[in-house]
């Protein structure tokens, strides 16, 4: 890897654009590598991964209006839209499939300095793919190109902390995916990059607060918007730059400002593309700071016995999780009953109190509205606060980074009971790591009842070929529900 020193230049300080980030991102996008069998193997798991989030997710709300926006914009030769008969524009197509992924919560997770759900590459790549006819080699090889520019970016730029959304790395990853996936040149990957960051740039407004359903489509939107980036700049249209490194640009006003410095890790030319290995999934549906601690919860909960016995329950964590989804992100509807699910998923005092209580966590009930509000779980939940321990945000910010953290339950009797985890069990260094047998079963798990067994069957035969498909194969990758959904939603469309 080389590591890249990313910094604001004044205009009369021109910086070539073989010197620019966008550049170099475009240039490890189009570098046609050799893909080793092992990352070949991931890139099918979390095509898997993400198949089964989004049939778990087929009848819920943001889900079914964007399916519905989808419909409306049929395509020759078009993508296919999960759960829609049918082929529809690639960029509307990515646009549903990437809100049925990321509705839940529950697919893979990469977290450094930023964080992000890589997997989200995965709706507009593939979505591309179907439409100008590339076979599952071409797939495999714009999914990796996606991973590796997502992950290296969020290796190297920290988002959250000037509060803005991390689709701001998808944006640009997905351009590039989409640009390895269409052998496209350097040139208009390029461009493509430097647009699509330039308009997926939002705030974390999203992610704070009442948490809305905007959460769930932030990623399509940033894939839609990739495809749309790529079209144009292969028309020849161009893109502000330097987009990252300009006097009026992403770093000066966006980030750190214009004496800030970055250090972006990026593939040398020739060099495998790896990063999607370090990258991991969910066992659980809900925020991956949350991950460790549910399972945590489900091993203290024979220890502390009788719940209504505790008093406080204290979790010392990293400041990232304390900040985000813990008590000192200072959101008062963390702690509310009638919050809705995104913020839930959001509230580790919440998830925390609930999986103490169930010993276990499901993607569904423990988000239902009479499970929020149900007495005992309040009075539990109110019980539950974070705070941020220095050595495990040390641990956080290593180069394999701990997520989990420190609990201590108090009881009326004066007993302390405390215990900590540093990952998720499902995570590669965990207690029962993820590997293809996991994904098959929780693929099995979510599509129960939502889509026949012999379409569970034929999806994943299909696709655990992924590398060889041919284009016709490619073209007709999809999962349909065992009825099909009428439109559900009425807009401009």
């Amino acid at each position: 890897m080389i590591n890249h020193s990313v910094r604001t230049y004044p205009s009369a300080e021109p910086l070539p654009r073989e010197e620019q980030l966008a550049w170099k991102l475009a240039a490890a996008a189009t570098d046609d590598v050799e893909i080793a069998a092992d990352v070949v193997d991931m890139v099918i798991n979390r095509v898997i991964d993400n198949a089964a989030v989004a049939a778990a997710s087929f009848t819920r709300g943001p889900v079914l209006a964007a399916r519905d926006q989808a419909a409306r914009h049929p395509a020759t030769p078009g993508a296919t839209v999960f759960g829609l008969i049918g082929r529809y524009s690639p960029a509307w197509a990515a646009w549903a499939n990437g809100v049925a992924v990321r509705e839940l919560d529950y697919h893979d997770t990469f977290l450094a300095a930023d964080y992000s759900h890589p997997g989200d590459n995965i709706p507009p790549i593939l979505a591309v793919a179907q439409h100008t006819g590339r076979t599952g080699a071409d797939l495999v090889r714009g999914i990796v190109a996606g991973y590796e520019l997502q992950v290296d970016l969020v290796h190297g730029i920290c988002l959250h902390e000037h509060k803005i959304d991390h689709i701001a790395h998808l944006g640009p990853s997905a351009a590039g995916g989409i640009g390895a996936l269409l052998g496209l040149d350097t040139e208009t990957v390029y461009q493509a990059i430097g647009q699509a960051l330039h308009t997926t740039t939002t705030t974390r407004q999203s992610r704070k607060g009442e948490i809305s359903s905007w959460k769930a489509y932030a990623p399509g939107f940033a894939g839609k918007v990739a495809i749309e980036a790529v079209d144009r700049a292969m028309r020849g249209q161009g893109a502000p730059s330097p987009i990252y490194e300009g006097e009026d640009g992403f770093i000066a006003w966006l980030l750190s400002g214009k004496n800030a410095t970055y250090t972006v890790p990026l593939p040398a030319p020739g060099e495998a593309k790896r990063a999607i290995l370090s990258t991991y999934t969910k066992e659980h549906s809900a925020e991956y700071q949350s991950q460790a601690l549910i399972d945590l919860a489900r091993r203290l909960g024979p220890r502390v016995g009788d719940l209504s016995n505790v008093v406080r329950i204290v979790i010392h964590t990293s400041h990232h999780t304390h900040n985000v989804i813990g008590s000192g992100a200072n959101d008062p509807q963390k702690y509310d009953p009638a919050a809705s699910r995104e913020t839930l998923d959001h509230s580790i005092p919440y998830i925390f109190a609930v999986a103490l209580q169930d010993g276990t966590w499901h993607h569904e009930r423990s988000y239902a509205p009479e499970r929020a509000r149900r007495s005992d779980t309040v009075e539990l939940w109110q019980k539950v606060t974070t705070t941020e321990d220095p050595e495990w945000t040390r641990r956080y910010h290593l180069p394999e980074p701990a997520f989990g953290g420190r609990v201590e339950v108090e009881l009326v009797d004066g007993t302390v009971v405390s215990d900590e985890i540093a990952v998720a069990d499902a995570h590669p260094a965990g207690a029962r790591p993820f590997g293809r047998e996991q994904y098959v079963a929780k693929f099995r798990t979510l599509t129960e009842g939502v889509v026949t067994e012999a379409a569970q069957d034929q999806f994943l035969d299909v696709v655990t070929r992924l590398d060889t498909l041919t284009a016709e194969e490619v073209a007709g990758l999809s999962l349909l529900p065992e009825h099909i959904l009428p439109p559900a939603t009425k807009g401009l469309f």
